[in-house]
Formats: C-alpha cells, sequence, structure tokens
C-alpha cells in the first residue's frame, strides 16, 4: 500500500521532529525536520553537507546497512530523509537518534571529503554541524514511533 503524508502536511504547523512522509509497500521514508519550515533560518550549507557525510558513513557501518537505502537533505534545508526497507519505525527512530548523538561526538576528519569522493569537499562545517545536531539530539530524545505522524493544525470551537 502506497502512502504519502508528506503530500498533505501543514508546513505552517510543522514543528522539528521525526515523521513518516511516505511508505509504499515495505519502503519506508522518513522526514528529519530539523527546522521549522518558513519560520526559522535553514541550515547553512556548510553544516547540512557535513552532518549527510558523517550520518552517511554511520549508517553505513550500521547492523541494518543494507536496509538502508538512500539519506540525502532537504533542497529546502530543513532536514534530511531517509529511506529504508523493511525497518520497524521503533528501529528507526532509534537509529536516527543515535545517528545525530554520532555528530554530535564526531572528531576527526569528515568522511569522503575529499576531492575524488565529494563534489564539495571544500565546504564543510564540523562545529556548525556539531551544534545543529547537538539541539536537534534535545528535541527529539524523548521521541517514539508513536510520534511520526505530521502534526494538524487545531482548529478552535
Amino acid at each position: 500500500m502506497k502512502t504519502s503524508p508528506l503530500k498533505s502536511a501543514d508546513r505552517n504547523v510543522m514543528k522539528p521532529g521525526i515523521y513518516i512522509a511516505g511508505i509504499n509497500e515495505d519502503i519506508t521514508t522518513y522526514d528529519i525536520r530539523m527546522k521549522e519550515p518558513n519560520k526559522e533560518p535553514v541550515l547553512t550549507n556548510s553544516a547540512l553537507h557535513t552532518m549527510e557525510h558523517i550520518i552517511n558513513d554511520y549508517l553505513s557501518k550500521t547492523e541494518f546497512a543494507d536496509n538502508i537505502i538512500h539519506f540525502a537533505p532537504m533542497a529546502s534545508r530543513t532536514g534530511f530523509f531517509l529511506v529504508t526497507r523493511n525497518l520497524s519505525d521503533k528501529y528507526c527512530v532509534e537509529l536516527i537518534k543515535n545517528a545525530f548523538t554520532y555528530v554530535e561526538e564526531f572528531w576527526g576528519r569528515i568522511p569522503n571529503a575529499t576531492v575524488n569522493a565529494c563534489s564539495s569537499c571544500l565546504e564543510h562545517n564540523l562545529p556548525q554541524a556539531k551544534e545543529e545536531a547537538k539541539h536537534f539530539s534535545k528535541i527529539i530524545a524523548d521521541l517514539t514511533k508513536n510520534d511520526l505522524e505530521y502534526p494538524v493544525e487545531q482548529i478552535e470551537k
């Protein structure tokens, strides 16, 4: 069954968090929303790019790395999309939390940030990426698989 909650999500009430953006058979796309759309400054390219490299490296070393199809930044620079196959929501929520903690604690050379592996290898900012990851980790700390639906505007009666 194919569902695409992101298509009808109201960006006016969306807050930072983790949401299910779509489900198609055994494939789930997670919306990792780090910034409130149209209300707060977007992530810088260099912080976004650095987190992308570090988290992709982290995901490639996890137990179910073969079930991770794609991890990439949103064009809006408000977060990332994670596309998985046959992984539970509970597992993915913990995986995302651990990935951002990994960025917070990361130190050293940014993975694959070389001229041969990256088309924009000079556009990285590790301190900024770590700060953004730390901020987001606090937001998602208590999130569970029961919190993955997009918010709906509350209509006053």
